[in-house]
C-alpha cells in the first residue's frame, strides 16, 4: 500500500521532498500556507497551521504528518497525535526546536556540551549575565528566530528593552556567551521510529549576515576527534530528545578546541543540501524514509569534496530561471536548484551544488556557477 506523507508547510524544503518521495513510490501531500508557494506542485490544501481543523482536514488523508517548518503550535500537534495521527517528529521532540530556552534547558539535563547561558527577565538580570561573561553577549528571543533574526550581540543590559517591553508576563530572553570559535559546522543525523540511527559527514558552514552561505562537506582538517565527538552529539540529542525525521545540529567549534551546540532543527536543513547530489542518500530521501519508518540509506560521500553555495537574493532583473542556459554551459559539473521564489535582497532563492576530488576546484566552480544568478 501506498504511504501517504503529509507535510505542512509549502516552502522550498517541502519543494525538495518531491522527487525522492516520486521515486520511493510514497504519495506526498502539502499542506501550503497560501496560492503559489515553492511546493505548489504537491499542494493538495492551502490554510493555516495554527488553525486546528484546518490541519485536522488534511491530516485525515494522510498516514504520517512531517513538517517543512518548525512552527505548527503545540496544542495542534497534540490535538493531532489525540487523534492517532502519526507525526514525525512528534511534540515531544519538536517543543525543543520551538523554544531555545527550552531547548537549552533539556541539553544541559542531557550534559551535552553548549554555551554558558541563562533566561533574563529584565535588563538587570541581562547586565548581570555580561558582568560576569566578558561584556559582551548574545541575546537571542526564544522563539521563532531563524536566518540571524531573533539575535542580536549586546554589550550593555538595556540593549535589547524593546525585546523586554515587548515579552509577555513572566517571559524571559535568552542569553548566551558570546563564543570565541573558529568556525561553524553542522552535524545532521537522521533517526526512524523504530530507533535506527545513521549520521552524515560533518560539514563546515560559512555564514554572511546571520545567513548560511556556503556548506563544505567535509569539513576540512577535521580531526578524528572532531568526527568522533560531532557524531555522538548527534546520535544523543536524537535519541535523549526522541527525534524522527532529519536533525540538523549547528555547532561551534572553539578556539580551546571546544564542539559547542548552537541551534536545532529537526526537519531537512541548509547545511544538508550538499547531500542531494554528493551523498548516497540526499537529506529530502533520508527524512521520508525515517518519517515513513523505513531502513534508513547509506550516507557516505559520493565524491571526496562537496560545496554548497546559496543563490542569495537572485537577479535583480528577469527570472532565476533565464539564467540556466549560461551557467550550464560554463559550468556543466553544477548541479543548480531553485526555490521557485521572487527574488528579493538576502532571500534564499536556490543553491549551487559541486563535487569533485580537488577542493580549491570545487569551491571555485560552485561559486562561479551560483555568481550567475546574482
Amino acid at each position: 500500500m501506498t504511504v501517504r506523507v503529509g507535510v505542512i508547510g509549502g516552502g522550498q524544503l517541502a519543494r525538495m521532498m518531491i522527487a525522492p518521495a516520486v521515486e520511493l513510490g510514497l504519495d506526498l501531500r502539502v499542506l501550503a500556507e497560501a496560492d503559489g508557494m515553492s511546493a505548489r506542485l504537491a499542494a493538495t490544501a492551502v490554510g493555516d497551521y495554527r488553525d486546528l481543523e484546518t490541519v485536522r482536514a488534511f491530516a485525515q488523508d494522510v498516514d504520517v504528518i512531517t513538517f517543512d517548518h518548525e512552527h505548527v503550535p503545540q496544542e495542534v500537534l497534540r490535538a493531532l497525535v489525540d487523534d492517532g495521527v502519526k507525526v514525525h517528529p512528534g511534540p515531544d521532540a519538536l517543543q525543543f526546536a520551538q523554544d531555545k530556552l527550552v531547548m537549552r534547558a533539556r541539553l544541559a539535563e542531557l550534559r551535552i556540551p553548549q554555551p554558558d547561558w541563562a533566561a533574563v527577565h529584565d535588563a538587570a538580570e541581562l547586565q548581570a549575565f555580561l558582568d560576569d561573561h566578558g561584556g559582551r553577549a548574545v541575546v537571542k528571543t526564544p522563539r521563532g528566530g531563524y536566518d540571524g533574526k531573533g539575535v542580536r550581540v549586546v554589550a550593555s543590559g538595556t540593549d535589547v528593552d524593546d525585546w523586554f517591553s515587548g515579552l509577555d508576563e513572566g517571559g524571559a530572553l535568552l542569553v548566551e556567551e558570546l563564543v570565541p570559535f573558529v568556525r561553524e559546522l553542522a552535524q545532521q543525523v537522521a533517526r526512524r521510529p523504530s530507533g535506527q540511527i545513521v549520521a552524515y559527514p560533518v560539514v563546515e558552514t560559512v555564514q554572511r549576515d546571520g545567513v548560511c552561505a556556503e556548506v563544505i562537506a567535509p569539513a576540512p582538517d577535521a580531526t578524528d576527534r572532531l568526527v568522533r565527538v560531532a557524531a555522538e552529539i548527534g546520535h544523543r540529542i536524537a535519541e535523549g530528545l526522541g527525534v524522527t525525521g532529519m536533525l540538523a545540529v549547528e555547532l561551534f567549534e572553539t578556539d580551546d578546541e571546544r564542539i559547542l551546540v548552537n541551534e536545532l532543527a529537526m526537519r531537512p536543513h541548509n547545511s544538508g543540501h550538499w547531500s542531494q547530489d554528493g551523498a548516497v542518500t540526499g537529506q529530502f530521501e533520508q527524512h521520508l524514509r525515517a518519517v515513513a519508518d523505513l531502513p534508513l540509506g547509506v550516507t557516505e560521500r559520493r565524491a571526496a569534496w562537496s560545496v554548497m553555495v546559496n543563490i542569495l537574493g537572485g537577479p535583480a532583473e528577469g527570472a532565476l530561471e533565464d539564467r540556466f542556459p549560461a551557467a550550464m554551459a560554463q559550468h556543466p559539473e553544477a548541479k543548480i536548484h531553485t526555490y521557485g521564489k521572487a527574488p528579493r535582497p538576502g532571500r534564499k532563492v536556490g543553491h549551487v551544488n559541486v563535487s569533485g576530488e580537488d577542493l580549491d576546484d570545487v569551491v571555485y566552480t560552485a561559486r562561479a556557477a551560483a555568481a550567475f544568478f546574482a
